[in-house]
């Protein structure tokens, strides 16, 4: 097991877990596993409730990432401002796509996903499963903005919704 990929992570630094989002490493801890001496990460989601343990030696391996440049964050609200680009597949692909999307932990291609699924007050309004998206991606990208720019999702959720809403006038 290398100790090189160990070193990127570091407790009380904020992480991008892409199933999950952004998580807070609270320590670095060994415990024995089916007879094998683990080193993992503790990373709690506090949004969520939840606390995931990471093999640090696989960290990178499932796409546990820092969290973006504030030059991605920028790109991402650029991302936002650009024209929906809604396929003409069936829902259930697109669904899937998005869905990958969101679970990729890219953020660009979670704002993809809400520039695509976002709708303004004059549009038809969203099923169900559209709205499940839409707002899983609204959730991931304005943590992961309020965590690289420090303030808290309040501010992230108005910063996201003043470029979606210039976008619309």
């Amino acid at each position: 097991m290398s100790k090189t990929k160990r070193q990127e992570f570091r407790p009380n630094e904020f992480v991008v877990y892409p199933a999950h989002g952004v998580g807070k490493i609270v320590s670095i801890e060994k415990q024995e596993i089916a007879g094998i001496e683990l080193e993992l990460f503790v990373i709690s989601f506090e949004k969520d409730k939840m606390t995931l343990r990471v093999p640090t030696h696989k960290a990178t391996e499932v796409g546990m990432r820092s969290l973006s440049s504030p030059d991605v964050v920028s790109k991402a609200m650029t991302t936002l401002k650009g024209k929906a680009k809604v396929k003409r597949a069936m829902w259930s692909r697109r669904a899937q796509e998005y869905e990958q999307k969101i679970n990729s932990g890219d953020l660009i291609a979670i704002a993809e996903v809400v520039r695509d699924l976002h709708r303004t007050d004059d549009q038809r309004e969203q099923s169900y499963s559209e709205r499940q998206l839409y707002e899983a991606a609204l959730e991931r990208l304005t943590r992961e903005v309020a965590a690289v720019s420090g303030s808290d999702e309040m501010a992230a959720q108005k910063q996201v919704d003043d470029v979606l809403v210039s976008r619309a006038a």
